[in-house]
């Protein structure tokens, strides 16, 4: 599952939770040589059953194919933020350490830093398929010290959803294409004026939905902010990343307009950690949502039996590419992430965890994943497949959105610098900082997150 939109629960519940999970896991240390116990993201929404679904079947077949071999599914129902919390957890003890973990790629190279994750290149060099991968994938899950460490499962891209009848009832195209943020704005504006009861324009914002802030709301601007060759939050020549741009301002800037003139969700609604889950279940789906700045992967939740069936979808929402800032080249900006299998250092059944990925990420297999979530293919023989490509509607629009997206800097400190992006984003959202305060506190939490690694832009 790439980069989905994420949350944070209160600290105490999310504690105790965490505990829970932990007991639930059960031990590496001693534990059945024949089972390999697979931890994995549950979605909060009880009526999205995807990943479990598919996993349940990779089971069935993975225990016929191998008599005498179990499968274990250790399913942690939590938003992402919450998430990854309880994993770190129990990577840390052989006792709590499953044999396989779902990693988020934005996560990966901090649990490899901190010894967590156990590298795969002996197991890869004997694995035919993994020639398969794209080569920007295979890099989305490799250490600092050139290691592999997950095998991708998919990837994504993102843009602009809009509501066609309510574009219809504000005078606005069926075929809507913004060039600039002004277009963006605009829109939402029009929508504001001509048709009051829906929200025109829905942009993450703020730390309790965590990631999806970071990924879906600032990062899609701030990467559009400059001329695309280069990385505005990473500078790859001083290896510092990046304080005091005019590109950070004028994102916030953005995100404080959209809050500021009422064109965004009421502020408690941004600010709910389930708030991007009533967005796919609730605001689009009833038609109360202009326009939505989001990911590749919500048509998951309409599918059939997700108990958010909306089949028409694709005929009553537009797909439009996020626009660079002004219009400059090349046009249009994405953000990638991904998810990965990996297997923790302390798995106490690490040759049978990766026999477990081999049978996961067989092409058939692979693609049955990428259609049933809706994610984009990292597989160049299930990318080239026509039972993929007309698969589902979307899929070639995210899919050509590859060739102008971005990945975030994948190091230790981003997930730090990424919680700094939200307070920054939250303040302007509330109105309690100024743009100028707000990036004046990012640049302080910057300096302290990366031990003052930074270059002033």
């Amino acid at each position: 599952m790439p980069v989905r939109p994420t949350a944070v629960l209160p600290a105490l519940v999310a504690t105790a939770l965490a505990a829970a999970s932990l007991t639930a896991c059960g031990g590496g240390s001693g534990s059945d040589p024949d089972t390999v116990k697979v931890s994995f993201k549950q979605s909060t929404d009880n009526n999205i059953k995807v990943l479990d679904t598919f996993l349940g079947d990779i089971k069935k077949q993975f225990e016929k194919e191998n008599p005498g071999k179990k499968v274990e599914l250790v399913p942690i129902k939590a938003p992402d933020a919450e998430y990854y919390t309880k994993v770190q957890q129990m990577l840390r003890s052989p006792k709590t350490a499953p044999d396989l973990v779902y990693e988020d790629t934005f996560l990966i190279n901090s649990d490899i830093i901190s010894g967590y994750l156990k590298p795969l290149d002996d197991y890869l060099a004997k694995w035919p398929d993994w020639n398969q991968f794209i080569d920007t994938a295979k890099a989305a899950a490799r250490g600092e010290d050139g290691k592999t460490y997950g095998v991708p499962d998919g990837t994504d891209t993102r843009g602009l959803w809009f509501d066609k009848a309510i574009f219809a009832k504000a005078g606005l195209p069926a075929n809507w294409q913004p060039k600039t943020w002004d277009d963006v704005l605009e829109a939402a504006r029009t929508i504001k004026e001509k048709v009051p009861g829906v929200t025109p324009l829905n942009v993450y914002t703020g730390k309790p939905v965590g990631e999806a802030a970071t990924m879906q709301g600032f990062e899609m601007l701030l990467y559009g902010t400059n001329d695309g060759t280069s990385d505005p939050l990473y500078d790859e020549s001083s290896k510092k990343w990046i304080a005091g741009s005019q590109g950070f301002k004028d994102a916030l800037a953005f995100v404080e307009t959209v809050y500021k003139e009422k064109l965004g969700p009421d502020v408690a609604d941004a600010l709910d950690p389930n708030f991007p889950t009533r967005v796919r279940g609730e605001l689009l789906p009833e038609g109360k949502l202009g326009i939505n700045l989001d990911g590749s992967w919500l048509p998951q939740d309409w599918l059939e039996g997700s108990g958010h069936e909306w089949p028409e979808w694709s005929e009553k929402l537009g797909l439009a590419a996020m626009p660079t800032q002004n219009g400059q080249a090349p046009g249009k900006v994405s953000m990638s992430g991904g998810w990965t299998w990996a297997i923790p250092d302390k798995a106490a059944n690490p040759d049978l965890a990766f026999q477990f990925i081999e049978t996961m990420q067989t092409k058939a297999n692979a693609k049955k994943w990428y259609i049933a979530n809706s994610g984009i293919a990292v597989r160049k023989d299930v990318a080239a497949d026509p039972e993929y490509v007309k698969a589902q509607p979307g899929i070639k629009f995210f899919t050509d959105l590859v060739s102008s997206t971005h990945y975030r800097p994948a190091f230790k400190a981003y997930p730090q610098v990424s919680t700094a992006v939200q307070e920054a984003m939250e303040g302007v959202t509330t109105g309690d900082m100024s743009v100028e305060e707000a990036a004046s506190g990012y640049d302080e939490a910057l300096k302290a997150a990366t031990d003052d690694q930074v270059v002033e832009k």
